[in-house]
């Protein structure tokens, strides 16, 4: 039983009345309470342009909890509540002032699935694709489908009336719901449905009052409706439908607690239709034409939007994606579509990579080429489909007039156009410039007969014109039915309804415009990171969230503490945050978000700097964690000592002492260096390239280096070493001693010089430093860009220096790992092409080993090391074919198989130069 009060109506200071209020809803809920400072920096920001900071959050376990939170926040002066799903809205309205609701921790369940009657009940914090996942063994699926899918929640979809690709077959979420159950401010507990079910008293008495106006004051011919209210819907012609009109209220009028969903069937033969037109406005013509078709999607982008050129792409200067069931009805399709050129795709896999360029469209979109950063701002504005060409015409001359850049792209089919614009929004007259373009580009919409918002929601970023919209007679009208509903004002007060301006709160104001605040500022919150569950494909980002399911330990979660400690209003003690250093002690350094991320969030980078700085000064030195001196320190321990670190590690305490977790064995230093082997050896051929002796491979495996001696000679290409001790640096970097670093990579250019041939680095996340660390740490030596311009991998060498050379066959499926660093930076392109010449068959798994150098090592970190081990890479050796090759080229992937797994993983070189050997013996 929930216990009374202690504090109610509290008075005093801010933290007396944050104080209490914890308290209390310590006392009145079974879930979680969480004040703390990473909670509330963790919940400022949305995937918005704005910023809110709220009082403390709470993840409640079940209705009665949120009726406990909601009760608790009106007894303490009516403190605002904004229920928060995956956090990605777009206008702002999953920020809040007062108590965040995070219902994706315990309100994240599917109760139910009946096939028979195809529909779901599920709890509002229940990520959509993993409804999804329980649907499709019964041949269902829940049709809306934002490009978020992978982490959004069906709570945000129905706050948001999320619609996705394939609404103009099965609509919006409004479209899909069929009953919900709500708690209201004031704690009445609702279950809404049709005929007027669950109307709170008063709603429909004040639709009766005004049925000339819901009947006339909505645009007509508009599937993309999201702005406003839906109050059409409690029409008696329309059935009176109070969930429907409930969907899209952006949490103003009650919390969702439970949802009851239609599901619909998947298509039996989904073939992708790649239309090409020779620009954006010809395939914005061409759009609704082709929904007499019935297509499942019609999804249309622009040659602007595709970094690097169209691979894969029919030709044209636009695309629209269609998605057709059945073969017939698709070339059906591209007889009548009139297109330039067109592409038919039934493989699975090409339909996913093609897919994959337009669902990430919302952080491509934010890097436009040439540079720059774009921002949300204006998002996702509809038209009638039949006036999106002449729209889209108007509406990049607007952007012309204001000198600014947008690359549209969005839901072509359905009129709705998502754009990300480069916006300054960090000085006082590109903010003044933002209002004015929002206010003109508000009056083209409202023009050609459109809704501000045509999927995301109005929040704080659209609701101020909404009068340009409806008229100020029924935006009052809204305000009346928020007050039907909220009389108190609790729900998310400030959005859709009575709203902010729109230049107000952005998250940007008072940001340093240089800095790792203002790097991680370029994290629009999209949570691509964000991903529940093991990952699939070759994807990286973000080992660390998947092992913990914690946000700070995301990407997204880790960027916005950054952006919190550089404001300095939420995290006040700057580079000394223990907050930050917490969160940032699980980073990997993985390098995956620089390549995963849409918007290139680089947190190895930002983690190496706050390191630096968090331990900056003498006292900062004395704080140091002892492995950032030895794992950190391990090149020049190596040189001085080599063997003898053998017998050191040896000695009782050894791994206390040296700051490493007993659960691991330290790896065994070799009797013989590579370069003292190759010394004594010498080139058997005028050299064609240098050998990079990184650490690894010299102290730890010089197997490896003699084996790719071996296989390079073999393919005719002469070798050499460095006439002296080199170094990469990266051990330096990842435990944040920049400075040493920086020496570190000078004396390496000493020796290196400016010039020379390709430089073959065997262990990738050593030519992953060499290509971006050296050239980022030295911007101002040009030494340092030309040695990283020279890199190659072992692969690529062979591929560009000896493109006749045929590898031995050594016919035998794989598997093992990508390093992480390679897919990040390097690209694996060139080694899946030899592992196929020399008949190695399969695909090694992505993600991370989660050794990480010196991560996995750590103490504290060996649980998060085994749990990201098992997201791909463990499952994976257990169900390889028997008698494959288990390679990765990585010396931490090499050490991780070994405990974890047992037996012995090679380097890809190990492996060719035993079949010249095998083939020489033959």
């Amino acid at each position: 039983m929930r216990r009374g009060l202690r504090h109610p109506g509290v008075v005093g200071t801010h933290e007396d009345h944050a104080s209490a209020l914890a308290a209390d809803l310590r006392a009145a809920v079974a879930g979680d309470v969480d004040f703390s400072v990473t909670a509330r920096a963790l919940t400022t920001m949305d995937a918005s342009n704005y910023r809110r900071v709220p009082v403390g959050t709470v993840a409640p376990r079940d209705a009665a909890d949120v009726a406990a939170v909601l009760e608790v926040c009106r007894a303490h002066g009516t403190t605002p509540v904004v229920a928060r799903g995956g956090g990605t809205s777009i206008g702002g309205q999953a920020t809040g002032t007062g108590v965040v609701l995070d219902l994706t921790r315990h309100m994240a369940g599917l109760v139910s699935l009946d096939p028979e009657e195809r529909t779901a009940v599920v709890r509002p914090g229940l990520v959509l694709d993993r409804l999804r996942e329980a649907a499709r063994p019964y041949g269902l699926t829940f049709g809306p489908d934002p490009s978020t899918h992978s982490r959004c929640t069906l709570g945000g979809m129905i706050g948001n009336n999320a619609c996705g690709a394939h609404s103009v077959a099965w609509g919006t979420t409004a479209d899909n719901v069929r009953s919900l159950d709500v708690v209201t401010y004031r704690g009445a507990r609702l279950t809404l449905g049709r005929d007027g079910q669950g109307a709170p008293p008063g709603l429909l008495d004040l639709v009766d009052r005004h049925l000339a106006l819901l009947r006339t004051g909505y645009p007509a011919g508009l599937p993309r409706r999201i702005s406003g209210y839906a109050l059409d819907a409690l029409l008696p012609e329309r059935g009176v439908d109070v969930v429907r009109s409930f969907c899209g209220s952006e949490g103003t009028l009650g919390v969702v607690t439970e949802a009851t969903v239609a599901l619909v069937p998947l298509p039996a033969d989904p073939v992708l239709v790649v239309l090409g037109y020779p620009d954006e406005s010809a395939a914005a013509d061409a759009a609704a034409g082709l929904l007499p078709y019935r297509p499942l999607t019609v999804e249309g982008m622009a040659a602007d939007l595709v970094p690097g050129g169209a691979g894969g792409l029919p030709r044209g200067g636009a695309w629209l994606f269609v998605e057709m069931d059945g073969e017939g009805a698709a070339r059906g399709l591209v007889r009548a579509a009139d297109a330039l050129d067109s592409a038919l795709v039934r493989d699975p896999a090409g339909q996913r990579a093609l897919w994959r360029i337009r669902e990430d469209a919302a952080g491509t979109a934010t890097r436009p080429p040439g540079g720059g950063e774009a921002w949300p701002g204006w998002e996702d504005c509809a038209v009638p489909p039949a006036r999106l060409g002449a729209y889209l015409r108007e509406f990049r001359a607007l952007l012309a007039d204001f000198g600014l850049r947008g690359i549209p792209y969005g839901h072509f089919g359905d009129g709705c156009v998502h754009v990300r614009i480069d916006f300054d929004l960090w000085t006082g007259k590109g903010v003044r410039d933002f209002r004015r373009f929002s206010e003109a580009v508000a009056d083209l919409v409202v023009a050609h007969g459109g809704s501000l918002s045509g999927e995301h929601g109005d929040g704080q970023a659209r609701a101020e014109l909404l009068p340009r919209m409806y008229g100020e007679e029924l935006v009052g009208l809204f305000g009346a039915v928020k007050d039907v509903w909220d009389p108190d004002g609790g729900l998310n007060p400030g959005m859709l309804v009575r709203p902010k301006p729109l230049d107000s709160g952005l998250r940007f104001e008072g940001l340093p415009l240089v800095g790792v605040g203002r790097e991680a500022a370029r994290c629009v919150g999209v949570a691509k990171c964000r991903v529940e569950g093991p990952s699939s494909g070759a994807a990286v980002m973000c080992p660390s969230y998947r092992a913990t399911g914690e946000e700070k330990h995301s990407t997204r979660g880790r960027a916005r503490l950054l952006h919190e400690m550089a404001l300095g209003e939420v995290i006040t003690d700057g580079w000394r945050s223990e907050e930050v250093r917490e969160a940032l002690d699980l980073c990997l350094s993985c390098k995956g978000c620089r390549s995963d991320c849409p918007v290139g969030v680089d947190m190895a980078a930002y983690k190496a700097e706050f390191l630096d700085r968090h331990y900056a000064g003498p006292l900062g030195l004395l704080r140091r964690p002892r492995s950032h001196w030895t794992m950190g320190g391990l090149p020049r321990w190596l040189d001085l000592f080599g063997r003898g670190v053998n017998a050191a590690t040896r000695l009782p305490f050894a791994a206390r002492l040296a700051g490493v977790t007993p659960e691991r064995s330290m790896p065994r230093v070799a009797d013989r260096t590579f370069v003292s082997w190759f010394g004594e050896r010498g080139s058997r051929r005028p050299p064609a390239l240098t050998l990079w002796p990184d650490t690894f491979t010299n102290h730890l495996s010089p197997e490896v280096g003699r084996a790719a001696v071996r296989v390079l000679e073999d393919a005719g290409l002469g070798v050499a070493v460095p006439p002296g001790k080199v170094c990469c640096g990266l051990t330096y970097v990842s435990t944040g001693r920049l400075e040493a670093a920086r020496k570190v990579m000078r004396r390496t250019l000493d020796v290196v010089g400016d010039t020379g041939g390709p430089v073959v680095v065997l262990e990738p996340s050593c030519a992953a430093a060499l290509r971006t660390d050296l050239p980022e740490l030295l911007p101002d030596d040009p030494r340092a860009a030309g040695l990283a311009s020279r890199v190659v991998t072992f692969a690529e060498a062979l591929e560009t220096l000896a493109p006749d050379w045929t590898p031995p066959r050594l016919d035998r499926p794989v598997a093992g790992q990508t390093h992480c660093h390679q897919h990040a930076v390097l690209g694996d392109g060139p080694d899946r092409r030899l592992r196929a010449r020399a008949g190695l068959t399969g695909e090694l798994s992505g993600g991370c080993c989660g050794l990480a150098g010196n991560f996995g090592f750590e103490p504290g970190h060996y649980e998060v090391s085994v749990a990201c081990a098992e997201d791909q890479l463990l499952p994976a050796l257990r169900a390889a074919r028997e008698g494959s090759e288990v390679l990765a080229d990585g010396f931490s992937c090499r050490t991780q198989i070994g405990d974890l797994a047992g037996g012995r993983a090679r380097h890809l070189a190990e492996v060719l130069a035993e079949g010249l050997e095998e083939g020489r013996k033959r």
